[in-house]
Parts: structure tokens; C-alpha cells; sequence
């Protein structure tokens, strides 16, 4: 026993200081101090090795869980490591014991560095002309690894123009994109089928599969659109980047009135961002193509999370997207993790607002800025946040989103651990110059946003700022309001405004002050610093911000923007600073102290005033008749004095370490961001076909989305021609609105708008409405 005290005192020689314990189940426990970690199962030290000795944690992690003291669950967050690797372990020792936990530092010897089918993929795209650094970005590797595989294989530079497929004259150029065995195989079966035609005749033409002069289409061996099996075979074996869209003819396709969005969605860039910034997800069925253009046209049928494909034919889903059948939930979350693993989502809302600056620069002069919460749920304690629609605070996460002076969305960001808006106007600002450039900008926010010191620094930035005056409890005088009447976005507005100049922070800010007086007396005080607007534009102005909580109530409603994507988490902050609860708790106590004391002290002065001076003449005869209240009142002031010194001892912020149990976590936001940014590029083609419908329905104001909303929603006839892809929309429910849709597919048709990854011309109309009934 003496030997076992010594050993102990040996490991642990000095008293606690940066050691670190964790729990790892109700009887075991682990402590980590000055690189040397033990494992106390019930008491008893049962092993202590080295931090960093994979054999013996590994041994540690095996042992525990083989004699029950913990759960592979319980171990896997202990050692920080995951179940699947825990249960790895046993297989290892169970087979070949301690040695096979055992394993060299770095990377596996003999393991090639990429995978078979990556080598594959470096090969083809290789051969399509594709530099190395392309390459490299595709694949998430670096330059030299791509460099090393072409060496390995033996591959030399070709002449520019060749490649590794030529194709001949009458050769699919589909086949470009498979390797090289396997368009071998379907050249040879091309060049036999050409040579058994007719002299003279041209080969059968496939009206889904035809060349793309601008990056090369997938490839495509199946030839029946409702059995894609050949082309599942070829992405599990790592040649197909992406399916190929095969569309088939049909009558009353449910949705297929989505379509009619096809040109609006590909407007918005979101094809080509991602494709920019994420290049590929590797091999599959449902490529990076695919999975982009489903999540938007999803969004756009209000399928507003991917739970509520359990409702919806996949068959019926797959027709709108050319393939056999549409991706379901668990496939449509993997696409989404694959995506969010990348960590380019910053990347990707970026590129997305610099081609919706490009497109619609004249709408940035103001922009409007204001958060919104997302609430949370789990189990996890996480930042809290105020929900002004609820008007309390609450787990959840912030995201900030700016939006044009037509209240469509620009570019959204997640706000770290709930920060404030006057903390995330800065933030936001640096984005916005570096989206618009060196122009003028006129921010307008809420009075979540109100700090005269960060108006200072946003007018020093070379931003106009405008915005609600917060706490101001003057009045201005009746005398000083006149009548202001303009006619401004096309709409007459009028009001009764008082306009004067302010100062702030002891008249080192000088700002100016536009109020607003309505009828019933209250006055909306408006602070800007854009001296050359009129005082109706500045109000005007002011008062769209409304478009913005319009904006964030559609999306709830038909966007599903409060629902979360993911419940993960991960690791936060921990030095980050909080408010004290402690400092809070004394707060209060204060504040029921005071009360105390302007109670009592209002009962002793209302005596002194009703004291009948025939009896007690002096103010010393009325204190000693009011000995017990006076004392009382002494007592409160003495008590609340006392919890005025205990607060000065406390700090009023304190890293949320000390506050929070367990581990400092936060939502995880990449997925959540993604899924922001695609129900965003689905708002903006909806905004975009309203736009294009409202000359041809007098209705467009109040009724212009619900019509573009029935319009995607109905079915539709698909029909498949020569280089086409004809959609026929089903009648409405009135002729006017027939009348309206026909007109939009009449603008669409004079572009020329090719489905995604097909060369399939989309052409749009609407069936005539049936006769009326006589009644």
C-alpha cells in the first residue's frame, strides 16, 4: 500500500493546478496534468501512459469498454474520438492484440494518397484540357499531388486542341467525358451502329444528348429516361461526375410548372457560383449540378426542408430534373454535409452578391440591414438571443442579411455567439464596400442599431447612415411641421415632417433630424446624416424598411427560414465575455432594496407631513415617536449599501467558461448558411419573375407572387423535341391569369435558356383554358 501511495505521489507531486479531469462515466474518471494523463476506474489508477502514446490510449480506450466500465459511447467523448473508431479499436486488439493498436506517425506507408478514383478523375479532366491548378481546386488536393499522379501515369502534354477522346465527325460528344476503356467501348458501338444505316442517312439523333460549346455536358449511356441503372453503375465506380439529364414525354406532370424558373434560377448565378467556388463533390449520381438545381427548384415548390420530401413522388420529382427519380432526404442531406465540409459557404454568398451587384448595381444606393433569429430547441446550451416577434430572449443563432432598396435580398451572414447589430454594422459595411465598391451608400437599420459613437466611425468610413432616434423624450413644437408631397418609386407619398439638425456626443457629431407627425400626436423621430435628400425622400426612405420585415415574415412562411438544417455543434469561444449572473443576481437585489427604502421612506415622510404639531412640537419629539420606522428605514439604507459594496466586487462581465457547464458550444452554421443561401437565389428568381408578369396583370402589386406561386406549383406537359424541351403549362384558374402566365412564357421563350447540363432549349406556353360552362 505504502509502494501504491509512493507511485501516486510520484505521478502527481504537487497540488492541482492546470490539471484537467474528465469525467468518463459514473465510475470512471480521467486527469491529464504536465503531459502525463491516468485512467481511475472506482478509485483505483488502471493506466497511465504519456499524452500522445496512441498504443496505450488506444489499449486505455479498449480496455474500459471491454470490462463494461464505460459505454464505446461514454468512450468516444471522453478520448475524443468517434464510436466508429472505438469500435475499430476492439476489432484491432481482439485480432491481433497490443501490438495492432500500434501505428506509425503520419501517413499510412504504402496507402496512395489518393484514392483510385480520384486518380481516375485527375485523368479526365486531364484530358479535357484542364490545368493542374484546376485541377487541384476540384478536387481539394494540392497542385503537387495532382503534378504526382500525372507523372505516375505517364501522362505528356498534348497539343492544344487534342485531348484524350478525339471525336469524329458522327461521335457522341457525351463520350468526352467517360475514361478512356469506356469510351472506347461506346465509340466502337457508335461507329457500327453509323455503319449499319443507309448510305447517306444520318444517324439517329437523341434530342437529349447533344455538345455544349461551353464546358463539357456529362455523359450519358442510358438511353431510356425512366432506367438510369448504367449510369448508377458508373458513378459507383467512380466515372461519372454527375448524371446527365434524360427527360421523357409526358401528360400532367405534377410541378413540372417549375420549370417555367429554370431561366430566373440561372440568372441569379447560383449554377455557375458553385460551380466557381466548389467545383465538384466528387463522383456521384447527384452531382454538384444536380444538387444545386434540385435545392433551388425544391425551394421554389415550397419543399421548405428536405423531411418534407417524404411527402413528394420521387418519380414525379425526377421527371422535372431529367432523371429517374429525384434525390431523397438522407441523399439530400449527404450533398448538403459534403458541401458544408468544404467551408466555402463565405465563398459562395460572396460570389453570389458580386453577380447580383453586376446585375442589379442601380438598387444599391440603400441598403438595409437587420437580423433575424433563428431558435433553438436542443438540448445544448447555446448563446441566447432577443426574438423581438416572441419579445423575449432565447437559445438560437442570428443571421444578418442586407437587402437592396427593393428589399430583395444581397448577401446574408451568421452572426458569431449572437453578436449585436451596432457590433455587426462594421462587419457588414467592410462586405458591402467590398461588393460595391467606391460609391455612395446610404445604410438604414432599425434602433437595434443606435450608437452615436458608431455613427461616428460609420460616417468616417464614407457611408450615409439613417435610422430611428432611440431614447429621445423631446417634443417637437406643432409650429415646426409642414406638409411634404412627392411622388417617389412610382408612388405618391405624403407627409408631415419637421426637419433641424442635431448634435451628439457633446456636439462632436452633428446629424440631421427628420420627424414625423401622425394624427393621432406621435412623432417618429428619423436621424440621418444625408443632408441632400429632400425631408419626404429621407422619411420615405426611412419607412421601406418595411419591405425588409415583409421580406423576413415571407420567408418564415414559405421558406421555412426558422427551421434549422442541422441540431450539430461545435466548439465556441470560451474566453469570450458575458454578463456576471452573479453581478445580475446582486442587481436585482439592489433594485428590491431600493424599493425597500423609497417605501419605507415615503411612510415616514407622510407622517411627518400629518404630524399634529400641539403634540409634538419639535423634530426631535417626532423622531422619538417614530423610533420603530425611523430604525427601519435606517436598516434598508445600511442592507442596500451593503449589496452596493458586494456588486463593486464583482466583475460585470466574465468569460462564458465560468458560466456555462461543460464544454463552450455554438450551432454549427456552415449548413444552416448554405440552406440561407439557396432559399435566397430562390427568392431572388421568384422577384425576377414578378417583375417579368407585372406589365400583364393589372393585379401584380397585391397579387403578382400568388399568381408566379400557382404557376410553379401546377402541372405541365413535357414534350421533347430536336434540341428542345417543351413545356406546356396546365390551364389556371381564370383566363385573365392564362393571359398573364402566356405573356411570361412569350419573354422567355425569346432567349435562348438550355437546361442544365443539357443542350435541351427550354420553350414554355400554357394550354387555353376550357370554354366556360353554360349555366
Amino acid at each position: 500500500m505504502a509502494d501504491d501511495a509512493a507511485g501516486q505521489g510520484a505521478l502527481f507531486e504537487d497540488a492541482p493546478g492546470d490539471e484537467q479531469v474528465v469525467t468518463v462515466s459514473a465510475r470512471c474518471v480521467m486527469r491529464t496534468r504536465d503531459g502525463r494523463r491516468i485512467v481511475i476506474v472506482a478509485g483505483v489508477p488502471a493506466h497511465h501512459y504519456a499524452v500522445g502514446d496512441r498504443m496505450a490510449e488506444a489499449h486505455a480506450v479498449v480496455s474500459l469498454v471491454g470490462q463494461g466500465w464505460a459505454t464505446q459511447v461514454e468512450a468516444a467523448r471522453a478520448f475524443g474520438v468517434t464510436t466508429r473508431t472505438v469500435r475499430r479499436m476492439v476489432v484491432r486488439f481482439d485480432d491481433g492484440g497490443l501490438a495492432a493498436l500500434g501505428r506509425r506517425g503520419g501517413y499510412p506507408l504504402g496507402r496512395p494518397r489518393l484514392t483510385d478514383r480520384r486518380v481516375r478523375v485527375i485523368e479526365r479532366l486531364k484530358g479535357r484540357g484542364r490545368s493542374n491548378r484546376e485541377i487541384a481546386a476540384r478536387l481539394a488536393v494540392t497542385e503537387k499531388a495532382v503534378r504526382k499522379v500525372l507523372r505516375r501515369l505517364g501522362w505528356k502534354e498534348e497539343a492544344p486542341g487534342q485531348g484524350l477522346l478525339p471525336l469524329a465527325g458522327g461521335a457522341d460528344p457525351n463520350l468526352s467525358a467517360l475514361p478512356a476503356a469506356a469510351a472506347a467501348e461506346a465509340s466502337a458501338a457508335q461507329a457500327s451502329t453509323a455503319s449499319a444505316a443507309p448510305a447517306g442517312a444520318a444517324p439517329p439523333a437523341d434530342p437529349n444528348v447533344s455538345a455544349s460549346a461551353d464546358e463539357p455536358l456529362p455523359a450519358s449511356l442510358d438511353r431510356d429516361p425512366a432506367d438510369r441503372s448504367f449510369d448508377r453503375v458508373c458513378a459507383a465506380m467512380g466515372l461519372l461526375d454527375d448524371a446527365a439529364p434524360l427527360f421523357r414525354e409526358g401528360r400532367r406532370v405534377p410541378g413540372a410548372g417549375v420549370l417555367l424558373a429554370v431561366p430566373a434560377v440561372l440568372d441569379t448565378g447560383v449554377l455557375d457560383c458553385a460551380r466557381e467556388v466548389y467545383g465538384s463533390i466528387g463522383p456521384a449520381f447527384f452531382g454538384l449540378r444536380t444538387s444545386v438545381v434540385a435545392l433551388v427548384l425544391f425551394a421554389l415548390l415550397r419543399i421548405k426542408r428536405p423531411e418534407a420530401l417524404k411527402e413528394r413522388s420521387p418519380h414525379d420529382l425526377g421527371r422535372i430534373l431529367g432523371l429517374d427519380r429525384a434525390p431523397e432526404v438522407k441523399t439530400l442531406r449527404r450533398k448538403l454535409a459534403r458541401l458544408a465540409s468544404m467551408g466555402r459557404g463565405s465563398a459562395f454568398g460572396r460570389a453570389l452578391a458580386l453577380r447580383r451587384v453586376a446585375r442589379h448595381g442601380k438598387a444599391m444606393g440603400f441598403l438595409y440591414a437587420d437580423g433575424h433569429v433563428r431558435v433553438y430547441h436542443g438540448k445544448h446550451q447555446i448563446p441566447k438571443a432577443h426574438v423581438a416577434r416572441m419579445r423575449l430572449a432565447a437559445p438560437g443563432t442570428s443571421d444578418y442579411w442586407v437587402n437592396d432598396e427593393k428589399g430583395e435580398p444581397l448577401f446574408v451572414v451568421t452572426a458569431k455567439a449572437n453578436a449585436h447589430l451596432t457590433a455587426m454594422l462594421l462587419p457588414l459595411l467592410d462586405e458591402v464596400r467590398a461588393l460595391v465598391g467606391e460609391r455612395r451608400i446610404t445604410i438604414v437599420f432599425d434602433r437595434g442599431g443606435w450608437s452615436p459613437k458608431l455613427f461616428k466611425r460609420i460616417v468616417a468610413a464614407g457611408f450615409d447612415l439613417l435610422t430611428y432616434r432611440k431614447g429621445w423624450k423631446g417634443r417637437v413644437a406643432k409650429r415646426r411641421f409642414r406638409e411634404h408631397t412627392a411622388t417617389l418609386a412610382g408612388r405618391k407619398v405624403s407627409y408631415t415632417l419637421a426637419d433641424q439638425g442635431i448634435r451628439l456626443l457633446k456636439g462632436k457629431l452633428r446629424l440631421r433630424q427628420v420627424t414625423r407627425l401622425m394624427d393621432n400626436g406621435h412623432q417618429t423621430p428619423i436621424v440621418t446624416s444625408r443632408r441632400d435628400l429632400a425631408a419626404v425622400e429621407v422619411a420615405f426612405r426611412m419607412f421601406e424598411r418595411w419591405r425588409q420585415e415583409n421580406f423576413f415574415k415571407y420567408l418564415r412562411e414559405e421558406y421555412a427560414l426558422d427551421a434549422l438544417l442541422e441540431h450539430a455543434v461545435e466548439a465556441a469561444d470560451a474566453e469570450r465575455d458575458v454578463p456576471n449572473p452573479r453581478w445580475n443576481e446582486l442587481s436585482g437585489e439592489i433594485r428590491k432594496a431600493h424599493a425597500e427604502v423609497m417605501k419605507l421612506s415615503a411612510h415616514l415622510g407622510l407622517d411627518a407631513l400629518v404630524n399634529p404639531e400641539e403634540l409634538r412640537r419639535t423634530m426631535r419629539g417626532f423622531k422619538i415617536a417614530h423610533a420603530g420606522q425611523t430604525r427601519a428605514v435606517v436598516d434598508a439604507m445600511d442592507r442596500l449599501a451593503k449589496l452596493q459594496k458586494a456588486r463593486a466586487k464583482v466583475p460585470n462581465r466574465v468569460p462564458v467558461k465560468d458560466v456555462v457547464q461543460g464544454d463552450v458550444v455554438q450551432l454549427a452554421a456552415e449548413r444552416q448558411h448554405l440552406g440561407n443561401l439557396f432559399k435566397m437565389a430562390a427568392y431572388q428568381a421568384e422577384c425576377d419573375l414578378v417583375r417579368r408578369i407585372a406589365p400583364h396583370y393589372r393585379r401584380a402589386e397585391d397579387e403578382g407572387r400568388t399568381l408566379v406561386q400557382a404557376a410553379l406549383a401546377s402541372a405541365a406537359d413535357i414534350d421533347v423535341g430536336p434540341g428542345e424541351l417543351r413545356v406546356t403549362l396546365a390551364p389556371l384558374s381564370s383566363p385573365h391569369r392564362c393571359r398573364a402566365v402566356a405573356a411570361l412564357c412569350d419573354q422567355l421563350n425569346k432567349t435562348v435558356v438550355r437546361f442544365p447540363g443539357s443542350e435541351l432549349v427550354l420553350r414554355f406556353a400554357v394550354s387555353p383554358p376550357p370554354p366556360p360552362a353554360i349555366r
